[in-house]
């Protein structure tokens, strides 16, 4: 299939809270726009440690993931992030690993009702240009 890569804008949930609540500006709001690698193999978004400290995030807590090949790496995991793609988006606290990619996992991909369009490898929404959430 080869790899897809889409562009995805991870904004900082807590700037944007204190925005709306008149406490800093917009122009405060730390947000950064990301090649992202689509990982249908990964879970949760996954980000580096300099894109944790860009979006300004706090650690949320120390954990371990298991890496492509069984490797099992310490980690963290920062406070939440917004990550959005066109018009749609999803919450997340992401892994934050030392160095890599940017990838952007199932979790948010189903939240987001998206999928792998293989062909143009690019990402689509499973119900076409409609926003549809699952709720069962």
């Amino acid at each position: 299939m080869g790899e897809v890569v889409e562009k995805i804008t991870l904004v900082n949930v807590g700037d944007a809270i204190n925005l709306r609540r008149g406490i800093i500006k917009e122009v405060d709001v730390r947000q950064l726009t990301v090649d992202a690698i689509v990982d249908t193999g990964a879970g949760p978004l996954v980000i580096t440690e300099a894109v944790r400290q860009k979006l300004g995030l706090d650690i949320e807590k120390d954990t371990s993931v298991n890496l492509a090949g069984g490797v099992k790496q310490k980690c963290t995991r920062g406070e939440v992030v917004r990550i959005v793609w066109k018009d749609r988006f999803s919450h997340s606290n992401p892994v934050v690993l030392p160095a890599g990619e940017t990838l952007l996992g199932v979790i948010p991909l189903e939240d987001m009702d998206l999928r792998v369009n293989p062909v143009d490898r690019c990402l689509e929404g499973v119900h076409g240009e409609e926003w549809v959430q699952q709720v069962r």
